[in-house]
């Protein structure tokens, strides 16, 4: 059996990545594990992808930062595998690479109208109320009428934040501006969540409706009746149809079985639409739409089927000899932040599994082999500590941080100069 320490790239600071390198330090104490980040900050989707309320969801990142102040695990951010270094480049400098950087591109909906400027992806609009540095000139026009379609819980997500009101953002890291006069200014103010299937076979999580109960001033029905009245999720949609405010300031309307035919308008969102499986159609008119019916590899990303090879057994995250994928890289836009530990601990048993039986020669020598003046871009996990602590101290009444949004900002109180100096 092989026992030496291999080198290990980590591309990605997400919840994959993070759990993978803690699968893989608890196996290999000595070896050299660095996670790589486009962004100059870690914790991918949870920074970026759970909703601004859902703070103890983002409370892991309290776990993961053990990985780099304990476990002697490295942070090099601010670095695009494909743009700042080639893919070919960090394999050759480390004898494991990992690419664990998810799915950044919202699904197409395939349907005619769907180039209309009033059509937003649900993963671009949940990115730019998260502060992404990307995503600082999106602008939604949602109008009065804003359909939804999807039933998983990132439909739930949108749906939420775009009912809850200005003062129920309490304890939240979600940037005043948007409600003082950015997106959520002026939020529409009749919804509709369309889903393509039954309601007992949507995708999304009981509690999360339950959530919606919550927030007063909205009134929520349904249109067709509820399959299988036992099911957790049909009940919990009759709890919030049954509620009734005495003066609604939006009205939310559920329609399940209903496939998207098309979007309807000239030169903007009029109306969408939908037909059934018995024939039935359903017209609805719209402002304006989102889609939530999943994520897809980003144009500009590494995409997956290019780097597939005879080797290749994704099963295990295997792509090619010393290359390994996890998380929805690997599987696709499905589960939980708790099931990507799951999945971390698959594919990392199959990289101890592949270097232990010998196929991977530990030689390499990790970030040394990287160039000098790449390196100097790059922040590391003590400059994602000052952004941390400026973001903290500088939130508002009612936040927990105020995020920096811009790429510079975030470099300059990371301490990286615009010549890539450290001071």
């Amino acid at each position: 059996m092989n026992t030496a320490q291999p080198c290990i790239a980590i591309v990605g600071s997400g919840p994959s990545a993070c759990y993978s390198a803690q699968m893989l330090r608890k196996h290999w104490k000595e070896a050299q594990i660095v996670l790589i980040d486009r962004l100059p900050v870690p914790y991918g989707l949870v920074r970026y992808g759970v909703a601004p309320d859902h703070q103890g969801t983002k409370a892991v990142t309290a776990q993961f930062a053990r990985l780099f102040e304990r476990d002697n695990i490295r942070f090099l951010g601010n670095l695009e595998i494909g743009r700042d270094l080639a893919l070919t480049d960090l394999r050759s400098a480390f004898d494991v690479v990992l690419l664990a950087s998810g799915l950044a591109g919202d699904r197409s909906l395939g349907i005619p109208g769907e180039d209309l400027p009033q059509v937003y992806g649900a993963g671009r609009l949940t990115r730019h109320i998260n502060a992404h540095p990307d995503e600082t000139d999106f602008v939604a026009e949602f109008g009065e009428r804003c359909l939804i379609i999807g039933g998983g819980n990132v439909a739930i997500d949108v749906l939420r934040l775009l009912i809850k009101p200005a003062h129920d953002w309490q304890g939240s890291d979600l940037h005043p501006h948007l409600h003082d006069k950015g997106l959520l200014n002026s939020p529409p103010t009749q919804l509709a969540m369309v889903v393509r299937s039954t309601a007992a076979a949507a995708k999304f999580d009981p509690l999360m409706l339950r959530e919606l109960g919550k927030i007063q001033g909205v009134a929520f029905q349904m249109e067709g009746m509820l399959d299988n009245p036992e099911d957790a999720r049909v009940r919990a949609l009759a709890e919030l149809c049954s509620l009734h405010p005495a003066n609604p300031r939006c009205t939310v309307t559920f329609y399940f079985g209903w496939q998207p035919e098309a979007i309807i308008g000239r030169s903007r969102v009029e109306a969408m639409r939908f037909t059934r499986a018995d024939g039935q159609t359903l017209h609805l008119q719209a402002d304006s739409l989102i889609s939530a019916i999943g994520f897809t590899e980003h144009p500009s990303s590494l995409c997956r089927e290019t780097l597939m090879t005879e080797q290749s057994n994704l099963e295990r995250g295997l792509l090619d000899n010393g290359l390994f994928c996890v998380g929805w890289f690997r599987r696709g836009p499905t589960g939980t932040i708790a099931e990507n530990r799951q999945d971390a601990k698959q594919v990392s048993q199959a990289i101890i599994a592949e270097v232990e039986r010998g196929a991977l020669p530990c030689a390499k020598a990790g970030v040394a082999a990287l160039p000098e003046d790449l390196l100097k871009n790059c922040t590391d996990y003590s400059g994602w500590q000052r952004i941390d602590t400026e973001e903290k101290q500088c939130a508002p009444a009612g936040r927990v941080r105020q995020k920096i949004t811009e790429r510079v900002q975030m470099l300059a109180v990371a301490g990286i100069s615009p010549q890539g100096e450290q001071p």
